[in-house]
């Protein structure tokens, strides 16, 4: 048995005042989630931190009117049943995940928890006998769809489309400062500079076991370099580049498989099928190179194209004349 599980109710088998009371706690809990969105994204993004501050107290309203109808029908005891208590009751994120949610995931989140709650409750209407049951879900699950509409009322008001625009821009120059601008770097520290002793050694010892150990050595050793480096030179307050280890961990990887793409090729036992392979995966690496900084950077393509290629080439003649010498 799953742990966790053994004391769970099944929804079925909850009264009409414990569904109430699951409603009300429900409310509460996206009150607070959508508060904690506001928080994480006030600073940058104030036009949507006002938007879920309307959506909480929208939610705040739903409660105190959930409240009121408890206690109208059944005192002023509220039984304690959270979402964690019922078994297949809809979840949500941990709040401290807000901290890591892009801009865009936390709009499709809170999207996503209107219309989840309005689709459970209205399977839940569908599957019940007792018409009081029947009519409190259709009652909850039209309260849901409210909370949509009333969404997208606040979107308007506070959300017009200069101020998404503009949202729009800060959030993707942030997705190239923290993840693009030090990625690229990796890669193309990696696919580049590896190229010369790769190739060096295939040519000096036409042994691909030996060749794919020196690559892979050069690979690992420079993109840990580069991550630390990366991680340490700016702790991204004052750049507003984001969080190092973020920037780290996306310059080391990329470094590694900069060099481990044209490394791999030598794990071929034939000298010339795995150098052709390897020079095959350096062009496609140097294109993706040129793609991506014409993707995220404005580079123009051509532009891109003939820096990397011509660099990418120069080290690649500079490994093949040492290690042919």
């Amino acid at each position: 048995m799953i742990p966790g599980l053994s004391n769970r109710r099944r929804f079925a088998d909850l009264s009409e005042q414990e569904v109430l009371a699951l409603a009300i706690s429900s409310e509460e809990d996206d009150a607070q989630i959508y508060r904690s969105y506001a928080e994480r994204l006030r600073i940058d993004y104030a036009a949507t931190a006002a938007v879920f501050d309307g959506m909480a107290s929208e939610e705040d309203v739903h409660r105190q009117r959930l409240i009121a109808l408890h206690k109208a029908r059944f005192g002023d005891v509220i039984p304690l049943i959270r979402r964690e208590h019922v078994a297949g009751f809809y979840a949500r994120r941990p709040v401290w995940l807000a901290k890591t949610l892009s801009l865009e995931t936390i709009r499709g989140e809170a999207r996503g928890m209107e219309s989840q709650a309005q689709a459970f409750y209205l399977r839940a209407a569908a599957r019940t006998t007792d018409a009081d049951t029947r009519k409190l879900l259709g009652d909850l699950a039209a309260a849901e769809a409210g909370h949509e509409k009333h969404a997208e009322g606040l979107e308007a008001a506070h959300l017009p489309e200069d101020a998404r625009s503009a949202e729009d821009f800060n959030a993707r120059r942030q997705f190239i400062l923290t993840w693009v601008q030090p990625g690229l770097a990796g890669l193309m520290d990696g696919s580049v500079s590896t190229l010369a002793p790769i190739f060096a050694t295939a040519f000096a010892t036409q042994d691909t076991w030996t060749t794919f150990l020196v690559g892979s050595a050069a690979s690992v050793g420079a993109g840990i370099s580069m991550g630390f480096t990366e991680a340490a030179h700016d702790d991204g307050v004052l750049s507003g580049r984001g969080s190092p280890w973020k920037r780290g961990l996306a310059s080391g990887v990329m470094t590694t498989l900069g060099g481990m793409g044209h490394a791999l090729p030598y794990l071929i036992p034939d000298f010339w099928t795995a150098t052709v392979t390897a020079m095959v995966v350096v062009f496609i690496e140097l294109w993706a190179i040129a793609w991506i900084q014409n993707r995220f950077m404005e580079t123009p393509f051509f532009r891109a194209a003939l820096q990397v290629v011509v660099g990418g080439a120069l080290v690649f003649a500079a490994g093949v004349l040492i290690g042919g010498g």
